[in-house]
């Protein structure tokens, strides 16, 4: 039995999410397919656009993320590759606080929104599975503050289902491409 790679979270929140996948596919394969923002669209069910933002959400041109910058995420609830309808689609507006291509891990919090109100804290990091070799995807978020309990109640299981589809289409991909 693999212990999990994720660190422990600096946030105590109000409920948590998360998935896990093993792939049959090098760490480095895997880690390159997640830091490729723009090819989300191509496969990612759940994560239907993350890029690289300013503070006022404008795209910047290098899609390379790095510690402190912004990024805008829009995820489909439930996971498809068609367009969501309009209660379907749902984003978030975080800074990046984590990139360790070294130990493969990366996380980011909710910015723009007082903490006490929402706060988030996602995790994904890369391991090898002892027992059989694969590499192992880890994921989870952390929401806290008084609209977490709204978001558990509202999305909670979308938000599961959506983690789900998000490791077993990284898997797909990497085992494919």
């Amino acid at each position: 039995m693999s212990t999990s790679h994720l660190p422990p979270l600096s946030s105590n929140g109000v409920f948590s999410v998360s998935s896990s996948s093993l792939i049959d596919a090098p760490r480095e394969k895997v880690w390159s397919i997640m830091l490729d923002f723009p090819s989300y669209k191509e496969w990612n069910t759940f994560v239907r656009s993350q890029t690289v933002v300013d503070a006022s959400k404008q795209l910047l041109p290098d899609q390379t993320p790095a510690e402190g910058q912004y990024m805008s995420i829009s995820v489909n609830m439930p996971p498809t590759l068609e367009e969501a309808g309009m209660f379907g689609k749902s984003s978030a507006f975080v800074t990046v606080t984590t990139l360790d291509p070294t130990n493969y891990r990366v996380a980011w919090c909710t910015a723009g929104m007082p903490r006490f109100l929402l706060h988030t804290e996602r995790w994904q990091a890369l391991s090898v599975d002892e027992a059989t070799g694969k590499t192992k995807y880890e994921t989870i978020e952390v929401f806290g503050g008084i609209l977490a309990y709204f978001v558990r109640f509202f999305v909670g299981s979308k938000l599961s289902v959506g983690f789900k589809a998000a490791a077993d289409t990284l898997k797909k991909r990497a085992e494919e491409v």
